[in-house]
């Protein structure tokens, strides 16, 4: 996920704060995140760990991931992840991301004629030159996610949508 270390502003929950968790997404989504977890659950016994990761990163070609970086992964919950815990994660977030309409605000002071896109050259140059720098892999992410229009626009709505809630917009 490229935007997960940019977007990351975690809010602090005391005990209990994944009970409510549930309420956060529409029924549809939890389908989808349950099965997310049930694919990265690779020997199916309810808990990711970092052999799952392991095995799960090398079924989509990235082989050679150090244990550190599984570690890293797996640090980021409380305690073992199951289903509940593993929703936490990804509803603290999303928490942390802005409402859709601020993000198109932002893009939108960057596109005078209201077009709906942007220049690839020039959110490029943004994105690796000022505040928070996007990195060459990041970069390569975005493109591969958001690929610019054969004029080299990008669709910046798209981006806040995705950005938002976490998938394509149904055209």
């Amino acid at each position: 996920m490229f935007f997960s270390g940019k977007a990351k502003r975690r809010q602090q929950q005391g005990e209990g704060g994944s009970s409510n968790v549930f309420s956060m997404f529409e029924q549809s989504q939890i389908q989808e995140y349950k099965e997310a977890f049930t694919i990265i659950d690779q020997n199916r016994d309810g808990i990711i760990s970092k052999d799952d990761l392991r095995d799960v990163l090398a079924t989509m070609g990235q082989l050679n991931v150090k244990n550190e970086e599984l570690e890293a992964m797996v640090k980021e919950a409380s305690g073992p992840i199951n289903f509940t815990v593993f929703l936490t994660m990804f509803g603290e977030k999303l928490k942390g991301a802005d409402p859709e309409d601020v993000i198109v605000s932002a893009f939108k002071v960057l596109d005078p004629e209201g077009t709906g896109s942007i220049k690839k050259e020039f959110l490029e140059e943004l994105l690796t030159t000022q505040c928070d720098r996007f990195t060459a892999e990041e970069m390569t992410n975005l493109w591969a996610a958001f690929p610019p229009d054969v004029a080299g626009n990008v669709d910046y709505k798209n981006i806040c949508y995705v950005i938002t809630h976490g998938e394509d917009k149904e055209e």
